[in-house]
């Protein structure tokens, strides 16, 4: 999974947790001892974040023997990542890589959901992720929703043009937002440009000021029910989003509703998984004590040493 992690972020999220030094370890003389590292998830979860996590254990002097990529599916009980190294390295990484992971893995689980309902609704229908998140989390988020099989929405602001009521209102109104991308529609070629309406009045008036999609924010999936069909008969070549309000509760809903993707920002607010911890003495080489990781889901192997693949 393709998400680019600088090491400054890595190093980062150890210094938030211990810059200086472990000062409980430090109390109890737990130093150079040999010991393993084994994150258990406790339900069933669809796995993100362990490559973040691999790197973070390094960095604080550890090794990882073995993990299970993102993207993969763990059963209750079934290990997310063991490690080996000296008892303070892997204190150190301890609490940061839970707290990673019980968030990406939370994401990832309840994104993993969501698709899965909007595809038995109908496997047409994308699901599109927000770059509403609480700030710092936008590639752990981004990464984690990958991971569960949705596609990102939007990025950032440079990244597409997204014309909301905000924009209209300070513009002066719809005939001002027609004129402006008029202006520049061909200086824009490869982007397209999204316009945001409430109801089918407003998407008519986005069409002619020149969206090349429209994205309706929350609307109810009853009345998309009647506007998507109209919409479609007079321009079936615009894409329509529907956004605002979608959770899994609804989502499976909307997917009926004939519209070409979801637009959600819920899954970045999902429970965190429960995944436990264990730390113990190693035999100095970790053979002995490496305990089983279990079968990764199909296509998505584990990765590591010890016989592992």
């Amino acid at each position: 999974m393709n998400v680019f992690f600088e090491q400054s972020q890595i190093d980062q999220w150890i210094s938030e947790d211990a810059s200086c030094l472990d000062l409980t370890s430090h109390m109890l003389g737990l130093t150079e001892q040999p010991a393993m590292l084994r994150f258990v998830v406790r339900n069933e979860a669809t796995v993100a974040g362990t490559e973040e996590v691999m790197r973070l254990v390094q960095a604080c002097g550890g090794q990882t023997r073995l993990h299970l990529r993102s993207g993969a599916r763990a059963a209750p009980g079934q290990a997310l990542l063991l490690a080996q190294g000296p008892a303070q390295a892997l204190l150190r990484a301890w609490k940061v890589g839970q707290n990673l992971l019980e968030f990406a893995c939370g994401v990832a689980s309840l994104t993993h959901e969501v698709v899965r309902a909007v595809q038995a609704a109908d496997p047409a229908v994308a699901v599109l992720t927000t770059r509403k998140h609480a700030p710092g989390l936008r590639k752990l988020a981004l990464k984690a929703t990958l991971a569960g099989g949705a596609m990102p929405h939007r990025l950032g602001l440079g990244e597409t043009i997204l014309v909301f009521p905000q924009h209209r209102a300070l513009l002066g109104g719809w005939d001002e937002v027609g004129q402006a991308v008029a202006r520049h529609k061909h200086a824009m070629c490869e982007k397209k440009i999204v316009i945001e309406a409430d109801g089918l009045d407003e998407a008519r008036r986005a069409i002619e000021a020149g969206a090349d999609v429209v994205q309706f924010d929350k609307v109810p999936p009853e009345t998309l029910a009647r506007i998507v069909p109209e919409l479609r008969a007079a321009h079936p070549g615009v894409p329509l989003l529907a956004a605002g309000g979608i959770h899994a509760g609804n989502a499976a809903a909307y997917a009926a509703t004939g519209v070409n993707a979801l637009v959600t920002s819920n899954l970045h607010y999902a429970k965190p998984a429960d995944i436990g911890v264990k730390i113990e003495l190693a035999d100095g080489r970790g053979e002995q004590t490496l305990p089983a990781i279990g079968v990764p889901a199909t296509g998505m192997p584990a990765t590591g040493t010890n016989g592992f693949r």
